[in-house]
């Protein structure tokens, strides 16, 4: 029978092997030394992972805040949707471990091609479906169009993030508006109304702009015609 797991045991071994991975990287560290470091043994660990990989991954998902399922946002505005789901972030608490931890996370990915496969998998999944739920959601309400590419959209909303993190890493407060940016701009490109406010506006020019009222014609009156000349009274 199957020793029951301790949720204490679990934790040291998690915390024991995030310091570890940080200071000496993936490769170099080995389950011996995250059991002589967490003070459990090497059969506890063995006895919650089966392997290196398996707590790599966990201790990932920890820091990343991905433990636990993300929650459904549906305020009945789209744009508000899909910001906060653009917004999210991990929790602050593993800041500095992710700074560490993602340079050897990807070095060990390089070598390891189908961890790192099932990695981005388990990072990008999880805002891609509340994405791509929020979409449909849209497309259903008649929001978006029917033709709306699910793929590129993901490409579309995501990517600017990508380039938040790469270019403006360090500066929280341009990092925190690419998203509601983000939001903003999708929805001008492919929602449905705002397209046909967009398309309104270029039919008719002016329409929305304040015109001078003209004086009113008489009852039972046409266009006012161009006088004809008097001609002159015989004497």
């Amino acid at each position: 029978m199957p020793r029951p797991r301790s949720p204490q045991a679990h934790e040291k071994v998690l915390r024991a092997a995030l310091k570890l991975f940080g200071e000496r990287g993936i490769e170099a560290t080995s389950m011996d030394s995250i059991a002589q470091a967490s003070g459990v043994s090497k059969a506890t660990v063995y006895n919650h992972w089966a392997d290196k990989e398996a707590l790599v991954m966990e201790v990932m998902v920890y820091i990343h805040g991905l433990d636990r399922e993300p929650e459904d946002v549906d305020s009945g505005d789209l744009r508000d949707d899909l910001a906060t789901v653009l917004t999210r972030r991990p929790p602050d608490e593993f800041d500095a471990a992710r700074n560490r931890l993602i340079p050897a996370m990807i070095a060990y990915s390089a070598v390891h091609p189908e961890f790192g496969k099932a990695w981005r998998h388990r990072v990008m999944e999880p805002p891609r479906q509340c994405l791509k739920k929020i979409l449909r959601r849209g497309i259903d309400r008649g929001l978006l169009p029917d033709s709306l590419d699910l793929e590129l959209s993901m490409a579309l909303l995501l990517g600017p993030l990508l380039y938040g993190h790469v270019f403006h890493k360090g500066e929280p407060r341009k990092s925190n508006d690419i998203g509601p940016a983000t939001a903003e701009v999708f929805w001008r490109a492919y929602g449905v109304m705002a397209a046909t406010r967009s398309n309104r506006t270029k039919m008719h020019p002016q329409a929305g702009k304040t015109r001078r009222a003209s004086a009113p014609l008489p009852p039972n009156s046409s266009e006012p015609k161009t006088a004809k000349p008097l001609r002159p009274v015989a004497p």
